[in-house]
């Protein structure tokens, strides 16, 4: 089958009358067909349309139809959003489900297909089970919304909840496309533009995993999702370690990949080597959509990094691809401290206390915890962070050691005071120095015993804490060395706690086990044939992107800029241009914790001809020992006339955080 038609813009209404906007790839044909919904606040028409369009004309040539579609308060969709994975959001996902498989052109099997957002709700809604949901393609998301998201990881706080507050603040505030929706354009902004909720303010209302977090996580009942789901992840990325969590929780549904790549869909990802993501989706569909026939597929299948060198822009990364036919526990190495202080298979010994007091500007080049761009975002030589942190290394090794899925540390440390974070990384250190992050992990002191009822550590007393980190795919050759750097700052990824105490830790207590899976055989996954397969659109202004590090070693304050410039571009099809600029910027005092800023902002330009319009956005962040302080605005323009302006301001407690 060959051939598609696009319908720009079809409505579908809900019960309640909320009409959302979809667009739609229908096959030529009598049908009846499947179809593949994926449902976001991103904006159909120019957000994710290159992506879209690279996808979605691919599967209706082979049967099957595209759905996209606005939420709800989004793009060119009715009404204002009220969060992040809501029960009315859920919901009405599930009433789009209902309604495609309801058409006359449809063969009643949906499924749900996303990356970030689109892979979250595609499992959440999936978890509820709509009849007509029949299987799940979901990339780069999460199990578990406080633990593998950008919010919170084993309790400490992440920088990324402000700058995707920020993010979603500036999205939401976009209007509607008056050729969609006509003279209602302008009504629909305001009304978005008054009621769009500053997300951060529920976010960090719950700084402990409770009944919010619970919900939307199905790692709280794996034994009830039984829906099929291919489950993706990138190694560049920070949900890397969602598909090995999904395998091991729902193994009868799930089957995983993870790749070297960052949070992009695999068939246009960096670093390469990319995966024909296209061939793989379309017989996944027509299995599970079609009822065709096929093989079985491994339960994983990982992309084993080979010592890549540590830097901000890789092109490809080196390495091969394994498969593990069914799900297994690894094995491990087990590796400690020995008396020499050096990090040996087997060794107890240990070299004595050893105290751990890190700059609190340690972390500099740890990446953003979520790589949309590949030249500003991935993590870069680790040497910088290494300089601030506890190190032991392996003597270079003899023979190649290669691992996959997730490191485990625990040793026994005491603390200064009753409050610490406490960071492990696992680098690869080659023959000349250069130092690549293999697996990260943190926890929160106080989150040691779950991040359901945090409590205060119990000063200078020794307390012993296991980190899970997250799951690598890693190969290091001989010559190379391994090295577990500790360290009680990872900032601006992770935010500090109100104190900033020494930590010492018992080295003879040190264990770090690496995972050693058997039964992996080595296979090939094919690359996409076509090497450019995003659509090309007028380039009106070049978009660029990078990030800088400031010291000023006098007043011993860093600052940590990225700044991100989409450049300003036309569909060529419906005409409409936009740009979008924005700058993350966060500052710290050593020594001072509570010096700690964060500011985010946001320009966001829309227009056609004598239509323009642009909103400004910020969002900013500052602290006090007992609180964290938010302040936001939001202005407006159509035109050269400012139809709008909001400021806002809050002030939250903080939660052993």
């Amino acid at each position: 089958m060959s051939g598609h038609r696009v319908i720009e813009n079809e409505w579908i209404v809900l019960a309640d009358g909320t009409r959302l906007a979809a667009r739609i790839w229908m096959p030529e044909g009598e049908g009846p067909f499947p179809a593949v919904l994926e449902y976001l606040p991103y904006r159909k028409r120019n957000g994710t349309a290159p992506r879209d369009e690279s996808t979605y004309p691919v599967f209706a040539d082979a049967g099957i139809a595209g759905v996209r579609v606005d939420m709800r308060g989004s793009g060119d969709s009715d009404g204002v959003i009220d969060g992040e994975y809501t029960e009315r959001e859920l919901s009405d996902g599930c009433e789009v489900i209902a309604w495609i498989a309801a058409q006359g052109w449809s063969n009643g099997n949906v499924g749900m297909m996303g990356i970030s957002w689109g892979g979250f709700n595609g499992l959440q809604i999936a978890a509820l089970h709509p009849p007509a949901l029949k299987a799940v393609i979901s990339i780069a998301s999460t199990v578990d919304r406080y633990n593998d998201d950008i919010h919170y990881k084993n309790g400490t706080h992440l920088s990324a909840q402000l700058s995707w507050a920020a993010t979603m603040l500036a999205y939401q505030s976009r209007p509607p496309d008056p050729a969609i929706v006509g003279e209602s354009w302008r009504e629909m902004w305001l009304e978005r533009l008054e009621g769009e909720p500053m997300m951060i303010e529920d976010w960090l209302g719950h700084q402990r995993r409770d009944a919010f977090w619970k919900h939307g996580s199905i790692c709280e009942d794996f034994a009830g999702y039984t829906v099929p789901s291919l489950v993706i992840a990138g190694w560049a990325d920070g949900y890397r370690t969602t598909p090995f969590k999904a395998l091991e929780g729902a193994p009868g549904a799930v089957r995983a990949v993870v790749g070297p790549w960052i949070h992009k869909y695999p068939h246009f990802a960096w670093p390469k080597p990319r995966w024909d993501f296209h061939a793989e989706a379309i017989a996944w569909w027509n299995r599970w959509l079609r009822d065709e026939a096929a093989p079985e597929l491994p339960a994983l299948r990982a992309y084993i990094l080979d010592g890549p060198r540590p830097a901000r822009w890789r092109a490809h990364d080196p390495g091969y691809w394994v498969a593990l036919d069914a799900p297994a526990a690894p094995g491990w190495r087990v590796f400690g401290v020995d008396a020499t202080g050096r990090l040996a298979e087997g060794a107890t010994e240990g070299a004595g206390a050893a105290v751990v007091h890190s700059p609190l500007a340690t972390g500099t080049a740890a990446g953003e915890w979520f790589t949309l761009v590949p030249d500003a975002e991935i993590a870069g030589d680790q040497r910088d962070d290494d300089a601030g942190s506890l190190c032991f290394d392996t003597a270079p090794l003899t023979a190649e050691q290669v691992f996959l899925g997730q490191p485990e540390i625990t040793l026994t440390l005491r603390a200064a005071a009753e409050a610490a974070n406490l960071v492990v990384r696992v680098n690869d250190v080659h023959p000349d120095g250069a130092a690549t992050r293999v697996s990260f992990g943190v926890l929160n002191l106080a989150h040691r015993g779950g991040n359901e009822t945090p409590a205060p550590m119990p000063v200078d007393e020794p307390v012993t804490v296991t980190i899970r980190l997250d799951a690598c795919g890693y190969r290091l050759a001989p010559g190379h060395r391994i090295r577990v750097a500790l360290s009680t700052a990872y900032w601006p990824m992770v935010l500090p706690q109100p104190v900033d105490p020494a930590l010492t830790v018992d080295t003879a207590s040190l264990r770090l086990k690496m995972p050693v899976q058997g039964g992996l055989r080595r296979i090939g996954m094919p690359e996409p044939a076509d090497p450019d397969p995003l659509p090309h659109y007028d380039e009106l202004i070049p978009g660029q992107s990078h990030r800088r590090v400031l010291r000023d070693q006098n007043r011993g304050v860093t600052e940590f800029v990225r700044d991100g410039d989409t450049g300003r571009h036309r569909h060529p099809g419906n005409g409409l241009e936009t740009h979008e600029t924005s700058r993350d910027l966060w500052r710290i005092t050593d020594g001072d914790p509570l010096s700690l800023e964060g500011e985010c902002t946001w320009t966001c330009r829309m227009g056609r001809g004598d239509w323009q319009v642009e909103t400004r956005s910020t969002l900013t962040m500052r602290c006090t020992a007992g609180d964290w302080l938010i302040e936001a605005s939001v202005e407006a323009w159509e035109g050269n006339a400012r139809v709008f302006a909001r400021n806002h301001a809050v002030t939250i407690p903080r939660d052993f955080m």
